[in-house]
């Protein structure tokens, strides 16, 4: 029976943490450990959390609280990583969930469909994601959507596979960190790491087909969207070289002015 360590990184989240929480703890697959990684919040964000262990003691979900100081997101994650235990692991941020009661009972059982057992796991499970808003109502699919067949190349076309939705084999990132030189786009950068890894090691890459994840509206990368921007830039031209990288840079902008207009 594979497991799966779920990450959680909150700050001052109490008003976003729940729907999360909720969406975990409904869960019907049982080899579940659930990380939260708190930066040493000063709101109800902890009071929560507590209370969520106390909740889900007996139900054979493993639930973790790490809280300190760190030094952003990014690090947060990094600790997270460092202390999953799964077989799997996958960043789902406070505010964001998973989609269904049985989404992580359904990721297993189409493993187990498509012939894969524990000794030929997949690197990188992946799915599509849906946005929703703070009242949890369906906004749409991302205008990004995954593709039938994921390779580090894909992500020349930008991020098409949601950071919720990117489920990683733990031992093949124990020690594949987020560079926290990147102060929006340490995901972008890490997601293209992992596959090519993948690639490296002659890894599988497996497309549930389903929505694994409720992306809530919003966030860093949305915040400060253009800053984000020219990191990923920076991003793309590490991994693809900078002349691919102009021309992928001129296609966004058609596509950008063509999802505009139409």
């Amino acid at each position: 029976m594979i497991s799966f360590s779920l990450i959680t990184c909150t700050y001052e989240a109490a008003k976003e943490l729940p729907p999360t929480l909720q969406s975990v703890a409904a869960q019907t697959y049982q080899a579940v450990e659930h990380l939260i990684i708190d930066g040493a919040s000063s709101d109800d964000t902890l009071v929560l959390a507590e209370t969520y262990r106390e909740q889900t003691a007996g139900s054979g979900h493993r639930v973790v609280i790490r809280s300190e100081r760190d030094r952003g997101l990014y690090d947060a994650m990094n600790k997270g990583l460092s202390l999953a235990t799964g077989d799997y692991l996958v960043f789902l941020n406070a505010g964001d969930s998973l989609p269904a009661p049985d989404t992580l009972e359904r990721i297993a059982k189409g493993m187990e469909a498509a012939g894969y057992t524990e000794e030929n796991l997949p690197g990188v499970l992946y799915g599509q994601t849906h946005i929703v808003n703070d009242k949890r109502a369906f906004i749409g699919e991302r205008h990004l959507l995954a593709p039938d067949n994921l390779s580090w190349r894909s992500f020349q076309w930008g991020m098409l596979v949601c950071h919720q939705a990117f489920y990683v084999r733990t031992d093949l990132v124990r020690n594949l960190y987020y560079d926290l030189r990147y102060r929006y786009s340490a995901d972008f950068d890490w997601c293209i790491r992992v596959l090519k890894k993948c690639e490296e090691q002659g890894l599988a890459i497996h497309n549930t087909r389903l929505v694994v994840a409720d992306f809530l509206q919003g966030g860093m990368t949305t915040e400060y969207h253009h800053a984000s921007l020219k990191e990923r830039y920076h991003v793309m031209c590490r991994h693809y070289g900078t002349i691919p990288t102009l021309f992928m840079h001129a296609w966004f902008v058609v596509r950008a002015l063509f999802r505009k207009f139409t």
